[in-house]
């Protein structure tokens, strides 16, 4: 058991975080026309011929994973303004044409807000606008972390396996802070802070995992060429050894748990961007989940996902603007021989993406659902306040993470679905929180 579960803690701590102008992987309409549907409209599985031209080609060549008998997919508003807090505007226009990129994709000069601001990406002139895509796609507005209940589900061929894990987890963001209170120290939580975020999980059920207590960092450094990076730390509370074990990262790209994610597949990519290249492929319209309606784990652990349990057919989908990455492995080592990823432009979150394996066939496809802060899913919840410095948070989360391995008809499913990311109330706090120590307390 200690195996299994030493395995999925490293999925357990992401859990908490965690179509150019002719695209080579999404379908587009030749004659330029206008969408077959318009917000109001519900697709059913009798229609989704519809949705064809805005979906990439991997994805619609695998429908039957997603679309099924019963669906009632809603269309919503065509490129809703998803614009970041004004803080996090304010600092991408302060900090403007400061950042740059290294020789090894590494991010040099950064100081907050977006690294590099939308009129400076220009995919078909700039061969660095891949890396630069990243770097956003990295630095993305998320408020000063997350905060959320989470479960994690395991399918194979449409049966919801007996083997899950959930429980809650925080992320704390220590440097490049936007609030006031942290400019004094030009970001920074705390005086000479080396961290980027730390981050812990506590693990609920099932029974003989209950009490499994995490805490990792992840560095400044991390943004540095890799000859000068710092693998993350990690330390775990095992209560049937009743002591913390320091657990090594440095494996990011393994399969975990015998499930189909990596470590670098949450949110589409949870990786260090020098370890790969990057090429923007160009720029599309797609559609997809973009602001849930759902109210699944922890409000409704029995929602239905379709019968493969790997759907949001039954969610409302937004046409949205998107750039086309194509991510490469520096790594020969590396299990894929590249992916790529739909990321809308505007929020910097990824939309869909496709992993090929090395003999580049199709592996898998990954995808999200999302949920914005300034709309009320739940009546009377008070989710994501704004706090000091941050009167709106106007954060567009990724609530739900699915994977379909498509050459085995297996997936799993991640969901985070009361995720927000409102901070701890003081310094200290924060720092009670980080503490390794705190994993042993009580117990």
């Amino acid at each position: 058991m200690f195996g299994v579960c030493f395995k999925a803690l490293i999925m357990l701590m992401a859990m908490v975080l965690l179509g150019l102008t002719e695209p080579a992987n999404a379908q587009q309409d030749a004659e330029g026309a206008a969408p077959a549907f318009k917000e109001g409209d519900v697709i059913t599985y009798e229609n989704i011929e519809a949705l064809k031209p805005y979906l990439p080609k991997e994805f619609w060549n695998n429908r039957d994973f997603f679309f099924y008998e019963g669906m009632q997919l809603e269309i919503g508003p065509f490129q809703r303004d998803y614009s970041g807090a004004d803080a996090y505007k304010a600092a991408t226009e302060k900090y403007r044409g400061q950042a740059k990129i290294g020789p090894d994709n590494d991010l040099i000069n950064y100081t907050a807000g977006r690294p590099f601001p939308l009129d400076e990406i220009d995919c078909e002139n700039d061969p660095q606008a891949g890396v630069k895509i990243m770097w956003d796609f990295d630095y993305v507005w998320r408020g000063s972390g997350v905060n959320a209940s989470f479960y994690y589900s395991y399918w194979d061929r449409g049966e919801e396996l007996p083997l899950y894990y959930e429980g809650n987890g925080r992320e704390v963001f220590l440097s490049h802070r936007l609030e006031p209170e942290h400019q004094k120290n030009n970001g920074d939580v705390f005086r000479k802070e080396n961290r980027k975020f730390a981050f812990g999980v506590n693990v609920d059920a099932p029974f003989d995992a209950r009490g499994i207590m995490l805490m990792s960092y992840r560095y400044k450094s991390a943004d540095n060429p890799r000859s000068e990076a710092k693998n993350d730390d990690t330390w775990v509370y095992l209560p049937t050894l009743r002591r913390v074990r320091r657990i090594s990262t440095a494996q990011r790209t393994d399969s975990i748990s015998g499930t189909d994610f990596t470590f670098d597949d949450l949110r589409s990519f949870a990786g260090i961007v020098p370890q790969y290249e990057w090429e923007c492929l160009g720029e599309t319209k797609l559609i997809g989940p973009s602001n849930t309606k759902v109210q699944a784990y922890p409000y409704d652990r029995d929602h239905n996902f379709g019968p493969y349990g790997l759907s949001f057919a039954d969610d409302r989908w937004e046409l949205r603007d998107v750039y086309v990455v194509r991510m490469t492995p520096k790594n020969e080592d590396h299990p894929y021989h590249h992916k790529d990823i739909y990321i809308d432009k505007e929020t910097m979150t990824a939309m869909y993406s496709f992993a090929y394996d090395r003999k580049e066939e199709l592996w898998k496809i990954l995808w999200h659902n999302k949920r914005w802060s300034e709309d009320v899913l739940v009546e009377g919840e008070d989710y994501f306040p704004g706090w000091e410095g941050i009167e709106e948070p106007r954060v567009l989360s990724i609530v739900s993470d699915i994977i379909a391995n498509v050459q085995t008809g297996t997936g799993n499913r991640i969901e985070v679905w009361d995720l927000e990311g409102s901070p701890l109330k003081s310094k200290g706090k924060i720092r009670r929180f980080i503490d390794v120590g705190r994993l042993t307390k009580g117990r």
